[in-house]
């Protein structure tokens, strides 16, 4: 599998959360608000947890391998538009992230 790099994440991403406000606009007359798509990205982190837990055994629940994965890139999904929506370079405060906390634990 190839790899994905950040500008090739935020084209994917942008394009169909293009497609989704398509979607809203046509269910529900506007589009989501970024509280809407944080609240969206919040609901999938925590079925994250739920899939780990499931995973680990922890949680009795089928199907929890390919549901784990897709809500793992889901998750990325929406952080990477979250981001863009509020003018945050992702790639950017990814790698400020890691360089600080690299720092931070000495490396």
């Amino acid at each position: 599998m190839a790899s994905i790099n950040f500008e090739q994440l935020k084209e994917r991403s942008l394009e169909i959360r293009k497609r989704y406000h398509e979607l809203e606009l046509s269910h529900h007359g506007s589009e989501w608000t970024i509280e809407e798509d944080a609240l969206a990205f919040l609901t999938d982190a925590g079925l994250v947890g739920r899939n780990v837990m499931s995973q680990q055994g922890r949680w009795p629940k089928g199907n929890t391998e390919q549901e784990l994965k897709h809500k793992l890139g889901e998750s990325i999904w929406w952080l990477t538009v979250l981001a863009e929506r509020m003018n945050i370079d992702i790639e950017k405060a990814t790698e400020d992230f890691l360089t600080s906390t690299e720092n931070l634990l000495g490396k």
